[in-house]
């Protein structure tokens, strides 16, 4: 009987009960984990006197047992014991019966199924359908006959940015998701563009030879009048640059003639400004070019992205800076040639030969090969308008996919923006009628963005990121690009964050290319990374997303081997130019590209965990200071007087041991985690959404240094200009400065430290000693 009475005292009373945690850590030492285990008997000093127990019994001091005051008499307690029995048959009878009529009454979900199978019942953490469902769903809805209509649709002549052309396929796109049932909306923004002079041209004057007036200009140059000798200098990269001043040719006032291709227009002028250039000409070259010797070449030479005359800011109406300029703008003059107007001029030329690797008929030019180069270009005001439309999501609404396409161009522009809008499109119809008509629930949302500007220099877009980049970088996960995805079908390259890489090379494995092998097979036969993968670079759309705003990106393209698109910039980017350049192939690899883009997108809406590789970024890292120690320790053997012993890089290695530890005891976490917790998977994702803008660099001014991440980006905060400041200090460069590189290097440690904090998760998870 005193047991009987024990046992129903503690079911009534309730006693306190033992608990284990597990707290995991990984030592990147090479110790596997350590497990600590603490057991507790006491719930209370748990939880702080606020447990179950207390809530359950408001008196929060226990009172001694005392039968006779509560009246347990024998008698009473059978009657409680039986009680007790009979709720529980009771309650074990409903649970039955309810139970019972499920299985008896199918979900419609899963009517087809075999009744052996499971029935999957929607938790509100995990989507009902599966993923190869979905695939299939998506390359069912895709297809090359459903793209001509739209081609036809979004074709124009004239679609300048901010003209009435651009204006009205923005009416048609978004007249678009509005018939897919997508909420919409436009975003207006005032920006400052450069377009050719009043008169038309600009002038070019050889010599006391003929007058040339080039339709082609570059937009962002500086304005004026120079007169300087010509030097020929390749391509106009760094590398050219200093092989000429290696051949004691000086680089000072003079007018340097390049071909196009390899960088963009603008790192051409920027390097060449560096030099003391006075101005710089670019022509298409017949050995890379085959477009004609009288084809114009149109474009922007600004070293950055978006509206130079609001650096940081957005350009809307009711913004009131003072007058300020991007320190990407140019301060020499850059101007396009023809392909006949460069000839000339090379046949005048004199001086030093070439190397045998430029296969050059001409010679470099000297002091007497004296030209005359005017440039007058507009500066304009231009209303621009972004278009949007959502697809939002069923779980995390709040958290979301951009996928974006630049829908203006210079001339008609297939390849450069036609092609891409109309992807654009057809992944907006395709997912909206897989969500409305087939049962999909994205967790996540989707934003499909059509941009204008992007002929100088991803404008509409950046002014996006800068209007808005408090609630994007918190938000936005990943941006996917559309521009110029077909411009061939030999060859595929793909360029993007290394947090993306993972989920890249699945993708290439999952979608087809033809009906009998994938993308992967094709393209990646050997090493898949050194094949498909390029770097991202900075007059690419989705460079800003990245190396601006830290949202990790991608963007991919369909090329002729490795030659870059050659009517991109011209008159004549038409239908029938891609349509030689492909085979004939444009619809067939627009659906490709659209299966290829709206795979990334899904699978990143439909997982519980985002599909983003911590990996990728920790063997960058361990790149980077592997090169950075070496380099240390040869300047202090070399230069002891600029770097004391005393500076160590064991900072920079630790901060990189605590983002490898942070990386890999997320790894155990996500193991370890229910993925049918939504509040737990939404913590684990907006970890790992924060490892990329963790990596921009808070220390400098997104005015002054707009790209700012430190692996990734430009300018003199990057681990790169590190590695590179550390060769100028070995080599004795003026420019050098070995206090503001003990301060970059300060600043670069702490902000790889500061992303593992983040990484590691609450503040009491940290085990840095810095």
């Amino acid at each position: 009987m005193d047991q009987a009475r024990s046992t129903i005292s503690k079911i009534f009373n309730g006693e306190p009960h033992s608990y284990t945690r597990f707290n995991l850590t990984q030592n990147m030492e090479g110790d596997n984990s350590q497990v600590e285990m603490k057991l507790s008997s006491d719930m209370d000093e748990e939880v702080g006197g606020n447990g179950v127990g207390d809530h359950l019994n408001h008196n929060p001091v226990r009172k001694p047992y005392v039968a006779q005051k509560l009246g347990r008499t024998p008698k009473n307690l059978c009657f409680m014991a039986a009680a007790t029995l009979l709720i529980f048959i009771i309650g074990y009878l409903i649970g039955y019966l309810v139970h019972r009529k499920k299985d008896l009454v199918p979900s419609p979900a899963v009517s087809m199924l075999p009744i052996e199978q499971p029935v999957l019942h929607e938790t509100g953490a995990a989507p009902l359908m599966d993923w190869d469902d979905v695939k299939e769903l998506l390359a069912e809805k895709l297809t090359a006959t459903k793209f001509e209509p739209v081609f036809s649709e979004f074709t124009s002549n004239s679609h300048q940015a901010g003209s009435l052309g651009d204006e009205d396929l923005a009416i048609k796109v978004i007249k678009r998701f509005k018939e897919y049932g997508m909420n919409t909306w436009t975003d207006e923004h005032f920006v400052k563009v450069q377009d050719p002079p009043a008169s038309g041209s600009n002038r070019v004057v050889f010599k006391d030879g003929k007058e040339e007036r080039p339709n082609g200009f570059l937009s962002y140059s500086a304005n004026g009048t120079v007169t300087g000798a010509v030097v020929y200098a390749h391509y106009g990269q760094e590398s050219d640059l200093t092989f000429l001043q290696g051949r004691n040719i000086n680089l000072n006032g003079r007018v340097v003639l390049v071909r196009a291709g390899r960088i963009s227009f603008a790192e051409k002028v920027a390097n060449a400004a560096k030099m003391n250039a006075s101005a710089v000409l670019i022509y298409a070259d017949p050995l890379d070019y085959s477009i004609g010797d009288t084809t114009q070449l149109f474009g922007h030479v600004h070293m950055g992205s978006g509206d130079p005359y609001t650096p940081g800011f957005p350009s809307f109406n009711h913004t009131q800076f003072p007058p300020v300029q991007s320190s990407g703008l140019p301060t020499i003059l850059a101007q396009t040639i023809t392909t006949a107007m460069a000839t000339s001029i090379q046949r005048g030329l004199g001086g030093q030969s070439g190397p045998a690797e430029w296969a050059l008929y001409h010679k470099l030019g000297d002091d007497t090969d004296v030209i005359t180069v005017e440039v007058d270009n507009v500066l304009t005001d231009k209303k621009i308008h972004n278009v949007f439309g959502v697809i939002k999501g069923f779980v995390d609404a709040d958290r979301y996919v951009v996928i974006g396409a630049q829908r203006d161009a210079w001339g008609p522009g297939f390849a450069t923006s036609t092609v891409g809008t109309s992807v654009l499109v057809e992944l907006a119809r395709s997912i909206s009628d897989m969500v409305k008509n087939d049962g999909f629930k994205p967790r996540r949302t989707i934003v499909f963005a059509s941009w204008s500007a992007g002929e100088y220099g991803s404008v509409g877009a950046t002014e996006w990121l800068e209007g808005y980049l408090s609630s994007l970088n918190m938000k936005a996960f990943s941006y996917i690009n559309l521009d110029g995805v077909v411009t061939g079908r030999s060859g595929f390259k793909v360029a993007g964050s290394p947090l993306m890489h993972g989920l890249i090379e699945n993708t290439l494995k999952e979608v087809n290319f033809g009906k009998d092998q994938s993308l992967f097979t094709h393209f990646g036969k050997g090493n898949w990374e050194s094949d498909v993968l390029e770097p991202l670079k900075l007059d690419n759309a989705a460079y800003p997303f990245l190396a601006f705003s830290g949202i990790p990106s991608v963007s991919f393209r369909f090329t002729s081997g490795n030659s870059d698109y050659q009517y991109f910039g011209t008159m004549l980017d038409t239908r029938e130019k891609l349509n030689s350049a492909t085979a004939n192939q444009v619809p067939q690899l627009a659906v490709t590209s659209a299966r290829f883009a709206g795979h990334i997108a899904l699978r990143l809406v439909h997982d519980h965990l985002l599909q983003m590789d911590l990996g990728k970024y920790e063997k960058i890292i361990r790149t980077h200071v592997a090169q950075i120690n070496t380099k240390v320790k040869n300047v202090q053997r070399m230069k002891p007087q600029l770097l004391p012993k005393a500076l160590t890089v064991q900072w920079l290695i630790s901060a990189y041991g605590s983002y490898s530890r942070a990386s890999r005891n997320l790894a155990t976490e996500i193991q370890n985690s229910d993925l049918e917790d939504i509040e737990m998977c939404r913590i684990i994702n907006d970890r790992i959404m924060a490892v990329e803008r963790n990596f921009l660099s808070p220390y400098v001014s997104p005015k002054d240094s707009p790209f700012r991440h430190i692996l990734l980006g430009s300018g003199p905060h990057t681990v790169t200009a590190l590695s590179n400041h550390l060769d100028a200090l070995r080599n004795d460069d003026p420019d050098s400065d070995a206090d503001l590189f003990r301060n970059q290097f300060a600043l670069a440690t702490w902000t790889i430290q500061g992303c593992a904090n983040s990484l590691a998760g609450d503040i009491w998870s940290l085990d840095n000693e810095i």
